[in-house]
């Protein structure tokens, strides 16, 4: 079987133009940016916090820099998933990459959701203003009172009533719901009982952010930090009403849309990660050569020679295995992707991790503090370890595939 993971020479002048505004535009003014947190409230943009990202979203809009997202579609590029894959490594070099181009989680896969699902009211009402990147969204699955990582187990209320759904229960780590611009949540629901089938209990519904009865608990912190004002919030429904032409497909598809919408959003995120490596990467080898300890550059101390080596082997190794599920993707058979999403999904930010704790390390004590971005791309990689499902999910997934070869037996 051929695998390609090359890039038309097309898409190749296009991913030069994204790392050059990346490298020239964005990195420079991503301390500016994130100093700014905390000077006023933090659940609003600050005047500058504004000008910087609205400025440099409207300069990727103006160069047609935007939207990348859009595989497949005639809407977009036309990239397929291994070079949209390239084009989110880039993005990942810096916290702003991926919304400055529109190219933002959860945005990405809820536009997925309304272009495939959506109908034309949604489309209009959702979809228009977030493909211009004028407000967000968030995606509510996971649950506080069950585990989450079996989504069978996703138990919030949606019962209908005339012409509403009412809605109950309690959503946590709804990624994004904290920004004011937040308008929109694409919601997981139980619909079904115990006598429909397990994988056709669940259904998705769209449900408008301001909608009465919805309450914001708390900002879910991450190693001790909020994310504001992004966020990642603790949601309560009491007696939401949503028009029952607000549910996508109908009832009991809820697991049909989830793995359509997961497994491109799994795939980007890990190649988001690749690219915060070698952001560290490169953070580390500037480092190793610029200090000096003992009368001699931190590069020839210790084991860092011997360190940096692993780093870009295991970053490149990474890559590859990322490459090769996107090329899955590619095919259009998502069984087959399945185990090759999970195994980079498991290995990506392990690697990711990896780099940016060595690179940590080489910059002692200020690796650790705010001076550099180093510990929050650490937390945010260590958060992608429990997102879109913890390693153990994946492993198990991996296993079963791999046991399927020898035994017919249910593993």
């Amino acid at each position: 079987m051929d695998m390609n993971f090359g890039m038309r020479a097309e898409n190749r002048a296009l991913l030069d133009r994204v790392a050059a505004m990346v490298r020239d535009d964005i990195m420079p003014l991503e301390q500016e940016y994130q100093a700014e947190i905390g000077t006023g409230d933090r659940w609003t943009y600050t005047a500058r916090q504004t000008e910087i990202l609205e400025g440099l979203k409207a300069k990727a809009k103006a160069e047609g820099l935007w939207n990348f997202w859009l595989t497949d579609s005639d809407k977009g590029f036309g990239l397929s998933t291994v070079e949209y894959a390239l084009f989110a490594e880039e993005m990942g070099k810096t916290p702003l990459g991926a919304e400055v181009f529109n190219c933002s989680a959860p945005d990405t896969g809820n536009m997925e959701v309304f272009e495939r699902y959506g109908s034309d009211k949604m489309k209009q009402e959702w979809l228009e203003p977030l493909l211009n990147g004028e407000i967000r969204s968030a995606y509510l699955m996971t649950e506080p009172d069950v585990a989450s990582s079996d989504a069978t187990n996703i138990s919030m209320s949606c019962v209908r009533d005339g012409d509403d759904y009412v809605l109950n229960g309690e959503k946590w780590w709804a990624s994004g719901a904290g920004d004011p611009r937040c308008r929109v949540y694409i919601t997981m629901v139980r619909t079904g009982g115990e006598g429909t089938p397990k994988h056709q209990r669940h259904s998705m519904i769209v449900v408008p952010a301001e909608a009465d009865g919805i309450e914001i608990l708390r900002p879910m912190e991450v190693y001790g930090h909020d994310d504001a004002p992004h966020g990642h919030m603790h949601i309560r429904f009491a007696d939401v009403r949503v028009p029952t032409e607000n549910m996508l497909l109908g009832e009991g598809r809820g697991f049909e849309i989830a793995q359509g919408r997961l497994g491109p959003g799994r795939i980007h995120h890990c190649m988001r990660a690749i690219g915060q490596a070698e952001a560290a990467l490169e953070q580390l080898c500037r480092r190793s050569v610029r200090r000096e300890a003992f009368g001699k550059p931190l590069a020839q101390l210790g084991a860092n020679y011997d360190i940096i080596a692993e780093c870009r082997m295991e970053i490149e190794m990474a890559r590859l295995l990322c490459l090769k599920a996107a090329w899955y993707m590619d095919q259009g058979d998502g069984r087959a992707a399945a185990p090759w999403i999970s195994q980079i999904k498991v290995i990506a930010p392990r690697v990711a991790l990896k780099v940016i704790d060595e690179a940590v390390q080489m910059h002692g004590g200020q690796g650790i503090s705010q001076d550099t971005p180093l510990a929050q791309a650490w937390t945010h990689v260590r958060t992608l370890r429990l997102a879109d499902g913890p390693d153990a999910v994946h492993r198990r997934l991996v296993a079963r595939a791999e046991l399927k070869k020898y035994t017919q037996e249910l593993v």
